[in-house]
Formats: structure tokens, sequence, C-alpha cells
């Protein structure tokens, strides 16, 4: 093992242990650092999503202006996050509106904290203990923390002066306090002016530096592309400017595929630009990702299935269906989370099949959440740049774009293929009597699957077929018990235009059967045929009613509050349980890269 010498710079960087830089929610550095160990120093950094721990105003809007910032050819970038005349405005533009009310509904029904933070806290601290444990063996002293795609917590992103200094030309920094809201009391105008994590372990002298994945449960993303291309930025510049030669490297793309196929024409692509003009074609088959295709990830997801099984219900009789995002369109010339997700899925079904046998394989299937989709009577011009929409069909969703890398627009096919509904509607079709539904690319808990999953599955199937409905489960949601709003669209505008009379309006309907005034369920689009639908337009809502829309026609009756009516599903559902033993995953992590180092 060739080491470079580290005198010089230990000198250059000798810092006070006051000054010294703490992992949040983890050990400090200085605690992590075995001065007895000879050989390499790697720095690990294991990335994530992120997302915010609490609800408010302040913390909406920095995440809208990290998402924007990774992108620096959108109009968002170049026109809104470096004009100061904008940033108090921000939150009442575009999707905001509709984030604001989801995510206050969200936080709310779990009491105002999501989990998802404290748990990569805690996990980045049990992958630091469990390197520690093998730096003697490998004659390796490993720093571990952790990096995210957006954070309130600022110290997490991968570049926080990135949304500090201007990038476009203009004498400006972000530094934007807002009032009013209490979420901005503790605001600091500079927060963004500090070192990230990836400069932070450059400081302390190390030789190599590794990133693991598990933004999308280890898949492939993106968004960690975006979070990798940063830090090799960061590291180039500090190699030229000391005369080293750190490097990058990623567990989960070891031959880095995204970084080899990623379109060189024009000059720094990003979706923004449209279709790449060079887009250079690299095999999948030829660079795998180790963290998504070892069967033990696969294995916290049957753990997980079996804790959420109906006892009352044979295994024969029980489906299980694995829910999954998509990608952002365009990105499929360089992203392969589709196909890695796929890997996933497939070895999933493999161990339930393999661990019983008696479970039917076309009861095992895949569904993706539902796309934008096009609407060929919007005029397309200087107001409006495109003529892609939500849709009711789609349930109004836009995180179904499922394209498989590098193809020709093709998706995933047969029991892979389905959207999340059509998926369930066969497993009704089917006779199930339990469904265990599984959202693979997640390994923590957030409002994501405690709450915003379990309504899109009841507005389908119903939330009297809940398994927890008659006893509730307080402990997650300490107001109400369970995760269910009145309907799933909260965040609509809830006022329609009357039937009698367009220039007057009332309530909308959002009940299956119909309401007492006349607005029609589902309630009417609002906005023009010829012009985008509003991310608010109530047609958007489904009721979350007792036991769903699958099955059920209304011109066949009203549906009824304490049975399935005509077809309607009859069976009992639940939501499969993430891993919540860190220590095991965190093993789990130390040992992909512990194999990514010996396979060097």
């Amino acid at each position: 093992m060739i080491l470079k010498a580290r005198v010089a710079l230990k000198l250059k960087f000798i810092i006070p242990i006051s000054l010294i830089f703490f992992i949040s929610g983890c050990s400090e550095y200085s605690d992590q650092i075995n001065h007895s160990i000879k050989g390499e120093r790697i720095g690990v950094l294991v990335v994530s999503h992120g997302g915010f721990e609490t609800f408010g105003e302040k913390e909406t809007w920095e995440s809208t202006m990290q998402i924007f910032s990774y992108d620096q050819n959108s109009p968002v970038y170049n026109q809104i996050i470096w004009n100061p005349e904008y940033w108090s405005q921000i939150l009442k533009a575009g999707n905001a509106p509709k984030e604001l009310g989801k995510y206050s509904f969200e936080f709310e029904r779990i009491g105002g904290v999501d989990p998802y933070p404290e748990s990569k806290r805690i996990l980045t601290e049990q992958l630091a203990l469990s390197l520690q444990d093998k730096e003697k063996n490998m004659g390796v002293d490993f720093i571990v923390d952790k990096m995210t795609w957006i954070s309130p917590d600022i110290y997490e992103l991968v570049n926080p002066r990135n949304l500090y200094y201007s990038k476009i030309g203009n004498d400006v920094r972000l530094n934007y306090c807002g009032a009013g809201d209490p979420s901005w009391n503790a605001c600091e105008a500079d927060r963004y002016n500090v070192d990230g994590p990836v400069e932070r372990l450059l400081k302390l002298d190390i030789d190599r530096m590794i990133m693991i994945d598990l933004t999308t449960a280890g898949a492939r993303f993106s968004k960690t592309f975006d979070v990798f291309i940063e830090a090799k930025k960061i590291i180039e510049k500090f190699n030229k400017t000391n005369k080293t030669s750190i490097s990058l490297e990623w567990v989960n793309d070891p031959n880095e595929l995204m970084l080899n196929s990623f379109p060189t024409e024009p000059k720094n692509w990003t979706r923004s630009l449209g279709e790449p003009i060079s887009n250079p074609l690299v095999n999948y088959k030829d660079n795998p990702n180790p963290v998504i295709r070892d069967i033990r990830l696969a294995d916290f997801h049957i753990k997980g299935i079996e804790l959420e099984l109906n006892s009352e219900v044979p295994i024969e009789n029980t489906g299980v269906l694995m829910i999954n995002h998509g990608i952002l369109s365009l990105n499929e010339v360089f992203d392969p989370k589709i196909n890695d997700t796929l890997i996933l899925n497939k070895n999933i079904k493999k161990q339930l099949l393999k661990k019983y046998p008696e479970m039917e394989s076309k009861n095992i299937l895949g569904g993706w959440f539902g796309d934008m989709v096009k609407n060929e009577k919007i005029k397309v011009g200087r107001s409006t740049s495109s003529s892609i929409e939500r849709s009711r069909e789609m349930r109004g969703e836009n995180l179904g774009y499922n394209i498989l890398y590098d193809s020709d627009n093709e998706r995933p096919k047969g029991e892979w293929g389905y959207r999340y509904w059509e998926a369930l509607d066969q497993l009704r079709k089917n006779n199930v009597n339990h469904i265990v539904v599984v959202f693979p690319q997640i390994m923590e808990n957030s409002v994501l699957n405690l709450v915003e999953v379990p309504n899109q599955i009841a507005k389908e199937i119903g939330y009297m077929n809940w398994i927890k409905i008659n006893v509730l489960d307080f402990k997650t949601y300490p107001k109400i018990g369970h995760p269910f709003a009145d309907y799933w669209g909260v965040w609509v505008n809830p006022v329609c235009k009357s039937m009698q009379d367009p220039s007057v309006t009332e309530a909308c309907c959002f009940e299956m059967g119909g309401c007492q005034n006349d607005q029609p369920y589902p309630p009417q689009r609002q906005t023009a045929l010829d012009q985008k639908r509003n991310d608010l337009d109530p047609s958007l809502a489904f009721d979350v009613s007792h036991f769903g829309h699958l099955g059920y026609d209304p011109t066949m009756g009203s549906p009824s509050q304490t049975e399935p009516t005509q077809s309607q599903y009859n069976g009992t559902w639940s939501m499969w349980r993430v891993e919540e033993d860190h220590q095991l995953v965190a093993e789990f992590l130390a040992d992909k890269v512990i194999e990514h180092i010996e396979s060097r």
C-alpha cells in the first residue's frame, strides 16, 4: 500500500480541539482519529436523500433552494435563486403551495417530528463504530461522516457555499432570513458560508474518500450523482492546490457508469437544456451495483414483510406489492435507478418464494407511482413552456417516470410494469385476502411511508381494510391513531365553480357517492382544458373512503361504510416495516466498504 507523506499537511491543518467539526448526532472527528494506525486514512461518507425533521416555512424554503441549486441551467437557478427580490415569494410559486399543504398535514399526523434525520444520525454513528472495529485488521484509519442531497442542517450538504456565493456573475450572497413563521426565529443569515463534509474530511489529511449511498436504498440515482459530482469538484480543486492525489470512489458505482455515460454535449448538460446532443452509451450489465444486488439488502425487506403478514390469512392467499418512484425525465440517458430497482425487486421476490414456496408468484407484483401526461390542448408559449401536466388518471402524481437506462423509451414490463393502483387491482382480481405493501427504495421511516403511501393505498382499497384500523397506532400517530386524511389531496383548492352558474363558487365534493350540494364526485377540472392543470386543481383529489375506489362503480349504487360492496377489495392490507436495527444495517454498509477497498 503506497502512502503519500502526511507531515506537511498535518502541520498545515492542526486544529485546536475546540474548533474540530462535529458530526451532527455522531462522534466527534477527534474521537474517530486513530493515531496508532500507520496505514491509509480513509474518509467514508454515507450519502442519503435528506429532508427536514420538523416542518416550517424555513425548512420548505431551504429545500426548494437546495433542490434547484444542482441544475445551474434551470430558470429557477438563473432568475430566482440569485435574485433577492424573489426570495420572499418563492413559496407562493410553482408547486410550493402544494408541498406546504401536504407536509403540513403529514407532519401534524405523526406528531411534528420526522424520524428520518435521527435514523441517519444513528446509522452514521453505528457505521463509524463498525469500521473502527475493522481498523486494526485492515491497517486503515476510517473517518465517517454523513452527507445529504438536501437538508436543513447545512453542515450535511456537499458544498454549502454553492448556495452562498452567486455563480451567475452578480454580487449576491444568499443570506435570506424570512419573518413571521416561527421556523425563521433562529435563522443565521450566513449559514451557507461553511464547510461541508468533504472539505472537513480533507482537512484531516485523508488518503482516499469513499461514498456509500442509501439515497434510494442503494440504487444509483441522479440525486446521488449530483452529490458525487460536487464532491469530485471540491477534491480536484484541493488536489490541484495542495499537489495531492486524493481519490473519490463510490461503492454503489465502482466503475463510474453514471459518469462515463453522462452526456458530453452540450457542455455542462442538465435536463433543463432538453435532450442531449451527444450521449455516450455504456453497457449496464458490465457495470453492476454491488450494493443493490447483495441479497442481504433484499433480506432486510423480507423481515419487514414477515412482520406485517396477517396470521389469519394463509400465505397462498397473501399478496405483496412493491411500489417505487421513478427518475427525472430525460435523465434515463445516464441514470440507472429503474434498472437497479428492478434487481432489488427481483431479489425480494426470489427470497420470498424461496422462504415461502406456497406463496403464488402471480401475487408478488411491482407498481410505480403516477406520472405526468401530455395534454395536446395546452397552448405552449411564453407563459407555458410545456404541455405536460398532472392528471386524475395518474392519481395527480408526478414521480413515476420509469424509463429504463439508455433504452429506446422502454419501461418495465409484465409483473414489474404496473402502476401501483393497477397492481392492487390485479391482486384484488386474484382474490388475495391480505396485501403487504413494500417500498424497497427506502430504508428509514419518514412521512413518506408513514403517511403519504398509506393514504395513496387507502384511496384505492379502503382505510377500513387497514390491518390496524380496529386497534389504532397512537405511538406513530399520537393524536388520532392512524395516517388517513378525509381525502388525499388535502392541499387542493376546496372551492369549485357552481354547476348552475360558473360565476358562483361553492364547496367541492370529495366524497364517493356524492354530496348534498350539486357538486359531482369526482370534482370536475377547474382549469381550462387548453391551460396547464394547476397542482391545486380539485380534480386531482381522491376520497379516502371506507373500502376504496377499486371495484366500485358509482352508476351501480352508493358505497357502504360498513362493508365492501360490488367488487371492492374485501381483505386486509398493511405496510411492511423498515429495518430499525441500525447496527445491522451499519454492518452491511461496513462490509460493502471493506469489499470495495479489497477489490481495488
